[in-house]
């Protein structure tokens, strides 16, 4: 890294932060303020110190930080839990998705592309589906189980149940990340009956009505599972490499995302049960629900990368809390 260009990028924070330490008096919006560099500067802080800098530079950020939190401890910021949720939807969130974007967009394109290549051979080979269901099992699924599927259940009772199974798949795909196999279960399996289901449905004519049901919901669904796998390794490769970090605080940063990116999925895959149960199942024509489907999958892209983007480089991280326990460790020096 070149130290010289990291100070200079950042100079004009450190020492804006530097002069509000020294007011005698803040404003609410200058105490945020002073709140907000405190914890990028205690992030500088943790980058100067793994890059080897020079000492005296070290030196002056912990003392930087110190005088900073004493100001800050007099002062406060104003956190209410509706202002911790609009900050955490408007920035933490999108944040981490962005900035883990390679992990789960990697994760969503080579998943799909196995399901086409799989969905391509059982209809190459229709003696695999043949060994694998019977005949009877072949003609309920294709006549009405899979068509059924969406409308058996009152749509409010459907939309829970769906919303509890997803979420609760997601959560598992981030919290075994760090195991790294149990991940690529959960995608084995999303992948298999995806491309088999949908092999049936076309073998037998059903093409349409199998697209025309999984689209409207399927997109939105399928990239919240496909996130929450990519989070999951991501955190089994922090753990793996860890780069200039300690393994442990690699795994913790990692992990704190995680845990942040699986309570916002809990609202995404909320969104997706709702078009499961009320937009899939309804009379509108087939167009107009997958219609539904992508403009939710194209309202998920543009919140990643507008939203995430910008949040990104206003050097908002997505980790919950790795600010604050990156703005404890200057106490020591």
């Amino acid at each position: 890294m070149d130290i010289d260009a990291y100070v200079a990028a950042n100079r004009e924070r450190w020492d804006r932060l530097a002069a509000l330490s020294a007011q005698p008096k803040l404003t609410q919006a200058e105490a945020d303020e002073l709140l907000d560099l405190y914890e990028r500067t205690a992030t500088h802080l943790s980058v100067v110190r793994s890059s080897n800098a020079d000492p005296q530079l070290v030196s002056y950020l912990s003392w930087l930080i110190s005088r900073a939190r004493a100001r800050a401890a007099t002062q406060g910021r104003r956190t209410t839990p509706s202002n911790a949720f609009v900050e955490f939807f408007a920035s933490t969130f999108p944040a981490a998705l962005y900035r883990q974007r390679r992990w789960w967009l990697s994760t969503m394109a080579l998943n799909l592309g196995l399901a086409v290549v799989m969905g391509w051979w059982f209809l190459a080979h229709p003696g695999f589906e043949a060994a694998a269901i019977d005949a009877e099992s072949v003609q309920r699924l294709v006549g009405h189980d899979f068509e059924n599927y969406y409308s058996e259940y009152a749509a409010s009772s459907f939309a829970l149940k769906v919303w509890t199974n997803n979420a609760w798949v997601a959560a598992q795909s981030i919290a075994f990340g760090i195991l790294g196999l149990p991940v690529l279960w959960v995608l084995w399996q999303n992948v298999f009956n995806l491309a088999f289901t949908g092999s049936v449905m076309i073998h037998h004519g059903r093409g349409a009505l199998f697209f025309g049901l999984i689209t409207p919901h399927g997109l939105l669904e399928l990239t919240a599972v496909f996130v929450a796998a990519g989070v999951g390794l991501r955190l089994f490769w922090a753990w793996i490499e860890p780069g200039p970090r300690s393994r442990l605080d690699a795994v913790g940063a990692e992990a704190r995302t995680g845990v942040g990116v699986a309570l916002g999925l809990v609202v995404v895959l909320f969104l997706s049960g709702v078009l499961e149960a009320f937009v899939t199942p309804s009379p509108l024509p087939t167009w107009a629900r997958i219609l539904i489907g992508v403009l939710a999958e194209a309202a998920f892209f543009a919140y990643v990368f507008i939203v995430g983007a910008r949040a990104a480089r206003q050097g908002v991280s997505g980790d919950v809390t790795g600010q604050q326990s990156v703005a404890t460790a200057p106490t020591a020096a």
